[in-house]
């Protein structure tokens, strides 16, 4: 034990590989298993379980099994960095993944840069989460290509007047900060906003009250499902006919499912591509391991997103080769300037962590299903 333990800092002190089990190679994730946003957490998980475990049935990467040690951290702030602190030095992890938004992140970074362990796709597109960090690699675009989008679907119809809805903290000031950008390249500026100071407990209506004296065309919400849906909600039935848009902060598939019958119409970014696209060789993968491993048919963004990040860490794991150690591991992604996953490509630099700018947007059809 003692040997263990002493094996175990001098991982933690010098970013190696760490001997978790024989053949094992452990990651670690903090997600909400449960609470308000727990149909995100476990979409993240399951969606990388599908691959992992399907790679080890294949025999896993250069002879060792993938294991996946998820805590919940019930969408709270603390324990997510709480969790993150256990599976670094208790469990002795060797890599991070899939923490579901930049709020569960970011406490995270402090004991990645402690003990030089890489943090794979966080579940953002935050801007403080893409400043290069030697040990973050994310794998989808940014918000602030998403809004960038939303706004450029709606400035050649002629459409001027637009809203904002975002928290008062630093991610939602950034996405904020994005939807005023993009308006400004356009000569507009936003007509009204509706600021929740509270992500626990938003004051819906008094948001909506806000956002409403603009009399809007468009609201662009940057908010969990729960408030965007209750939010959209609030809005038709104070009598407001402006067009629906969210970025993927809320996870699609949760946001249709949380608006039922109100959800006809909205808009939605989306960051990578459909499930439903069957022409893309990384869809029918994805759908069949869902289906194998994870007993679920109910596909969404959110899970095959988890698919397509499970994919590219086994494709850096397996180009690190048998001698692996976190340095290694980092340099293979580094490497990879251009993989594509069967449809889907993501590419990293020396200096370059994000991985991928791909944005496409999606309406919410009547019957819940989305229309592209």
């Amino acid at each position: 034990m003692k040997r263990t333990f002493a094996g175990v800092l001098l991982a933690l002190a010098f970013g190696t590989a760490l001997a978790q089990a024989p053949g094992t190679i452990l990651i670690g994730q903090s997600a909400p298993l449960s609470g308000a946003n727990k149909d995100l957490g476990v979409d993240i998980r399951d969606g990388a379980l599908a691959y992992f475990r399907k790679v080890n049935e294949a025999g896993g990467v250069n002879g060792r099994k993938i294991e996946l040690e998820t805590l919940d951290d019930a969408n709270v702030v603390q324990r997510a960095g709480e969790n993150t602190q256990k599976l670094i030095e208790e469990s002795g992890v060797f890599a991070l993944f899939g923490y579901a938004s930049a709020t569960l992140s970011r406490p995270a970074l402090p004991h990645v840069e402690k003990a030089r362990v890489p943090f794979l796709g966080p579940f953002t597109g935050a801007d403080p989460m893409r400043v290069y960090n030697r040990y973050v690699y994310n794998m989808r675009a940014s918000y602030a290509d998403e809004l960038e989008k939303i706004v450029d679907y709606f400035a050649p119809l002629s459409v001027k007047r637009f809203a904002i809805v975002y928290y008062d903290d630093v991610v939602g000031r950034e996405n904020f900060t994005a939807v005023e950008r993009a308006l400004k390249k356009r000569g507009l500026t936003p007509v009204s906003v509706g600021v929740f100071k509270d992500r626990a407990k938003p004051d819906i209506d008094g948001g909506m009250r806000d956002v409403l004296k603009g009399t809007p065309d468009v609201i662009i919400f940057t908010t969990l499902y729960k408030a965007t849906a209750d939010s959209i909600k609030a809005a038709r039935r104070m009598g407001s006919n402006a067009f629906m848009a969210s970025n993927s902060f809320p996870g699609a598939n949760q946001l249709a499912k949380e608006l039922g019958k109100d959800g006809a119409g909205v808009i939605v970014a989306t960051v990578v591509p459909p499930y439903a696209r069957m022409s893309l060789a990384v869809v029918n993968e994805y759908r069949a391991a869902m289906e194998k491993y994870v007993a679920r048919k109910d596909y969404s963004f959110t899970s095959i997103e988890a698919f397509l990040a499970a994919k590219v860490t086994v494709e850096a794991l397996r180009r690190a080769g048998p001698k692996l150690t976190r340095e290694s591991f980092m340099q293979a992604l580094d490497g990879m300037g251009s993989y594509d996953t069967g449809g889907y490509t993501v590419g990293f630099g020396p200096r370059n962590h994000n991985g991928s700018s791909f944005v496409e947007l999606t309406i919410i059809g009547k019957d819940g299903t989305f229309k592209f």
